[in-house]
C-alpha cells in the first residue's frame, strides 16, 4: 500500500515538473496533479491499452513511433475530464507525453526502491 501512494506522488511530481517544462501542459496546483495522475494511469490502463493494441500493426510499422501519437491522445483524454490540468495542443500533448515519461522515469529510478533489492 506504502508503495502504491510512492507510485501516485511521483507520477503527481511528474505531471507538475512537466508543466514546469512544456509549454501548453498547465498544471493549477498540487490537487489537480494528483488528480491528473491518477486519471492518467486509468485512462492509459484501459483506454490506453485497447487502443495499443488494436494499432499494434501501425506501431511495428512506424517502429513504436505511433505510441507517442496513442500516449498524447490519452493524455489530451485525461485533461478533458480533470479539472486544473490543460492541455492547449496536440504538440504539447505529444511532447508533454515524451517529457512526462522521461521525468516519471527518472524520479521512480530516484525515490523508489528496487523491488529486486
Amino acid at each position: 500500500m506504502l508503495r502504491m501512494l510512492l507510485h501516485w506522488f511521483v507520477s503527481a511530481l511528474a505531471v507538475w515538473i512537466t508543466s514546469r517544462v512544456v509549454p501548453g501542459f498547465y498544471v493549477d496546483g498540487a490537487a489537480a496533479a494528483l488528480i491528473a495522475a491518477i486519471v492518467i494511469g486509468l485512462v492509459n490502463a484501459t483506454l490506453g491499452l485497447f487502443l495499443k493494441i488494436i494499432t499494434f500493426p501501425l506501431t511495428i510499422l512506424t517502429l513504436g513511433l505511433f505510441w507517442f501519437v496513442i500516449n498524447a491522445i490519452m493524455l489530451e483524454l485525461a485533461s478533458a475530464f480533470v479539472p486544473g490540468f490543460h492541455i492547449r495542443t496536440f504538440g504539447a500533448a505529444f511532447v508533454g507525453g515524451i517529457v512526462l515519461t522521461l521525468v516519471n522515469m527518472l524520479l521512480k529510478w530516484l525515490v523508489m526502491p528496487s523491488p529486486h533489492g
